[in-house]
């Protein structure tokens, strides 16, 4: 039989099959040691195949074969620095959440998103939650993060869940398609996910109670159908993004506004750091590239991979016109 990998809690697999029915799932003994370098070999949103245990009082069944992805997003395993952890995969878009306060998201977090999504060739949509939140201040640091991106050409949403701003966009964005919800514990995801679709009434929790306790509201990654014909994924809150599988020379190709420059360097092999004739320094020194991007490409590429679950209370923000060179 055949199915799609809805809930993953780490030993057993929530598959829907074809005809819709649900079944809980473990993963045959053989197929762990398939040289899958991964925390978990298989993630929401993967097609698999499994049979029924015939000798199970209850209905449960046992993966014996996953299919091939079209693409998926991972960041490194928190616990083994050599291992990635896949967070779903067969993906048609996925959404950043991200909130200037309450907590705090910062350039490098969200850039080390982004390389990852377009890696695996994953569309991204930068979600800017809770702005009914935001005071004159916040406001314009939240509108200038918006315009970095929306100079590269990332389609941004301003959005409130509790105020139901922006969720008629969202939702156009999702119908008929696999998207998926990521970003730091206490964006709200799952409140976002209760304002698409009221009737999951998702757990949620206040900032205040996360803080204390240190706990994420949503513990594994779900995909739900939604009633407007699209599926979501909800995942845990991250606190960092580590990246995977990357070499030096490739990373900048993952920039979209430093691939359109590439070719004008005079080095093919050009790092952007200390070359002569680099057409992305040039570009950066007339403010055509953003100064909190390329720092974000520099903490990436000097590979500081020990340290980027940085505490995002003390990361950097937005770089000043003094600090920024």
């Amino acid at each position: 039989m055949t199915g799609i990998v809805y809930k993953s809690t780490g030993s057993w697999y929530t598959v829907k099959s074809d005809a819709g029915d649900f079944m809980e799932c473990r993963i045959k003994g053989k197929f762990r040691i398939k040289g899958i370098k991964s925390t978990n070999p298989i993630a929401v949103g993967d097609v698999v195949d499994y049979e029924i245990d015939e000798n199970s009082d209850a209905r449960t069944g046992s993966i014996n074969a996953i299919h091939n992805r079209k693409n998926y997003i991972v960041r490194k395993s928190v616990n083994l620095s050599h291992q990635m952890h896949i967070i779903a995969s067969n993906i048609d878009r996925v959404f950043l959440l991200i909130t200037v306060h309450n907590p705090p998201t910062t350039f490098n977090f969200i850039d080390r998103f982004l390389v990852t999504a377009e890696a695996y060739h994953i569309e991204t949509v930068l979600v800017f939650n809770k702005i009914d939140t935001l005071d004159t201040a916040t406001q314009n640091e939240q509108l200038f993060m918006q315009h970095v991106y929306q100079e590269i050409g990332y389609t941004c949403l301003r959005v409130s869940a509790t105020q139901n701003t922006g969720i008629e966009e969202l939702k156009a964005l999702m119908t008929n398609k696999t998207t998926m919800f990521s970003g730091h514990s206490g964006v709200g995801k799952s409140t976002l996910v209760n304002a698409l679709e009221p009737s999951l009434h998702l757990k949620t929790k206040t900032i205040s109670e996360q803080s204390m306790q240190g706990q994420h509201t949503t513990t594994f990654a779900e995909m739900y159908d939604l009633s407007f014909g699209a599926k979501i994924i909800d995942t845990p809150g991250i606190k960092g993004f580590g990246i995977v599988d990357m070499e030096k020379e490739e990373i900048s190709g993952y920039f979209p506004e430093f691939f359109k420059l590439k070719d004008q360097c005079k080095f093919n092999n050009c790092l952007h750091k200390e070359e002569p004739h680099c057409a992305i320094k040039k570009a950066l020194e007339k403010d055509k590239i953003s100064w909190t991007r390329y720092n974000s490409y520099l903490k990436i590429l000097e590979g500081d991979e020990d340290h980027y679950r940085t505490d995002i209370y003390n990361d950097d923000r937005i770089a000043s016109d003094d600090s920024r060179k």
